[in-house]
């Protein structure tokens, strides 16, 4: 477990337990007493925590990991999968991409996808996007177009959500979207943790001819609070071949393409 993954895994255990105890997690992570409590001293400077004589406890923000650290987990799979979302593009396309770890690795595969950035008189390629990350890292890519909508920023996932991010989605058409999402059940969808987040995200797959979920196999056969869009939606997941045999065969009995990479 490298550092990153490291720094996220004492994110979600202080979150789910309240506090945590400097030898409990050096024992639970196998690493030294000493290196847990760099670790959380290094999150409490950036007031992700507070710290306690032995250990730390919950400060006053949102247990919605930071996507930085969020990016550190199944980042190969993740990898994975943005090749192979982005391969799916075709020159000329209008891409729909919310924010996330997943969708992000989408971008960067398409910005460094040689049959688009050959030189041409028009972008190879429109980008829509909530996402401020993803919008910084393609914005210095000639061949890239990029429409960031409106809202107000989450600093947890870059996302723009909120009335404002509404006003430009309600006057374009996409392609398609690739939606990153915090769970995807065979079932029910796929879900956001935040409902802003859904909310602004439903509009994007509105908008789209064909919706893409891209999801790691940590994310299958789960719920999180907010519906972002249906099943029946669905067109295409695309996930990593970790995925159970039985869930994709649930996905594909309820009419969604899976593409496992």
């Amino acid at each position: 477990m490298d550092r990153y993954e490291r720094l996220s895994t004492l994110l979600d255990l202080l979150g789910r337990r309240g506090k945590v105890d400097v030898d409990d997690l050096a024992a639970e992570l196998a690493v030294s007493a000493a290196t847990i409590r760099r670790d959380l001293d290094h999150l409490a400077e950036q007031q992700l925590l507070t710290r306690t004589r032995g250990g730390a406890v919950v400060s006053n923000v949102a247990y919605d990991l930071p996507l930085r650290y969020k990016a550190a987990r199944h980042a190969s799979e993740k990898e994975r999968i943005g090749r192979g979302a982005a391969a799916l593009v075709s020159r000329g396309g209008v891409v729909g991409l919310n924010g996330g770890t997943t969708t992000t690795e989408i971008a960067r595969a398409l910005a460094i996808r040689p049959d688009l950035a050959t030189p041409a008189d028009e972008p190879a390629v429109t980008i829509v996007t909530n996402a401020l990350n993803i919008a910084g890292e393609l914005a210095v890519r000639p061949h890239v177009k990029i429409v960031v909508t409106g809202g107000v920023a989450r600093p947890q996932s870059f996302e723009l959500t909120g009335p404002l991010a509404t006003r430009i989605l309600g006057e374009i058409t996409m392609d398609t979207v690739f939606l990153g999402v915090d769970a995807i059940d065979p079932v029910h969808g796929a879900y956001a943790h935040h409902e802003g987040e859904a909310s602004i995200n439903r509009l994007m797959a509105d908008r789209a001819r064909q919706i893409v979920v891209a999801a790691d196999s940590s994310k299958l056969g789960r719920h999180a609070f907010a519906q972002i869009c249906p099943t029946s939606s669905i067109d295409m997941l695309i996930t990593d071949d970790a995925a159970s045999e039985d869930l994709v065969k649930t996905f594909e009995v309820e009419g969604v393409m899976v593409q496992t990479v």
